[in-house]
């Protein structure tokens, strides 16, 4: 692995505890929720905070509390793309690039140069005598990538690089930053709180809840078996924790699942797909085996589809149609029933 960390934050009320691996290659994607230290992980890597712990990046130990070993920014092969950009902005293009490589000795030239090369890469050819104030948010982010790569870095790390983008430039740029990222050979660690940036650029993801690691996996493998709440939530799922016994699950939150496969003894997960959900106004009769009465609390329009959020002793998603939430008439407020058939139920050890 280039990069091989395990490290401790300590900020008053709020600890990071968090070990997190990367290849060369490999773009690594951290997942969590405002809060839960991501952008702390990323300050700790590059030497931004102080951290207890060690890190290596390739063969070169950058923190080892044991060693004594503690080297400051600018001297570990780290590059950083931050989630403002952060350019400077009495500098003109060229220069931003060409920044990093002169603070490491560089020639002028030489430096130029290299930053030359790196504006033809990114689309910006005649646009080196410029100013950052002059570029829209997708382009100044470009050119921070630019920076941050110019110094050929062993490891990278991206804060949130696309969040203060529209909405509708965001597709683009992401489809340019995973472009350029493909042609970086070191290692690559992005942070985020946007599951679709996620799932689309991970090779793997590292879910962090509340200072700590909750979940590894490839985008596949959390789809596949979400390990929290917060994880089945990003990939669109209803999940349980419950204790299981034959074919039932006996759920936490109170109330009870039954199955049509085996349920593992002890500790137990319930996954169910929202589109399996199945929404009425009055308690269904018939094949259902599993029935709740919850409030709704939240409809999104996904083009066709429509998710309905449900509170209630067993809290849900489901998956319906524009056609029948009118049917139904459903609105924030309103009571109803949601059944699911034991066959689309799927469980785990927890």
């Amino acid at each position: 692995m280039s990069l091989d960390a395990d490290v401790r934050v300590d900020r008053g009320a709020f600890s990071l505890d968090v070990a997190v691996t990367a290849a060369d290659g490999e773009l690594v994607v951290v997942l969590g929720p405002n809060g839960a230290g991501k952008s702390t992980l990323l300050g700790a890597l590059a030497g931004l905070v102080p951290t207890a712990g060690r890190i290596s990046i390739g063969d070169e130990v950058v923190l080892d509390d044991d060693a004594g070993i503690d080297l400051p920014p600018e001297d570990r092969p780290v590059g950083v793309v931050f989630q403002d950009g952060r350019l400077f902005p009495h500098l003109t293009l060229l220069d931003n690039i060409a920044f990093g490589l002169r603070s490491r000795g560089a020639r002028k030239a030489a430096a130029r140069a290299t930053a030359h090369g790196w504006l033809e890469r990114i689309g910006l050819p005649d646009r080196a005598a410029d100013r950052p104030a002059a570029l829209s948010g997708g382009q100044a982010q470009l050119v921070a990538l630019a920076r941050a790569l110019a110094t050929e870095p062993r490891l990278l790390l991206l804060d949130e690089p696309l969040s203060a983008l529209d909405a509708q430039v965001r597709p683009t740029v992401r489809a340019d930053l995973r472009r350029h990222l493909e042609s970086f050979a070191g290692s690559r660690l992005l942070v985020t709180h946007d599951p679709v940036e996620a799932l689309v650029l991970a090779d793997r993801l590292v879910m962090m809840e509340a200072g700590r690691v909750s979940q590894v996996g490839t985008p596949d493998d959390i789809r596949q078996r979400p390990r929290s709440a917060y994880a089945a939530s990003v990939v669109g799922l209803n999940l349980w924790r419950g204790t299981g016994t034959g074919g039932r699950l006996a759920l936490d939150s109170g109330g009870e699942l039954v199955t049509a496969s085996p349920v593992p003894d002890g500790p137990a997960l319930a996954v169910v797909a929202p589109a399996a959900v199945a929404l009425h106004r009055t308690r269904p009769e018939g094949s259902p085996r599993n029935v709740v009465e919850g409030v709704v609390v939240g409809i999104e329009h996904r083009g066709e589809a429509v998710r309905v959020q449900l509170d209630g002793p067993v809290p849900l998603l489901a998956e319906v149609t524009a056609a029948a939430v009118a049917d139904l008439h459903l609105v924030a407020g309103e009571t109803v029933w949601a059944s699911v058939k034991a066959s689309e139920i799927t469980t785990m050890p927890a």
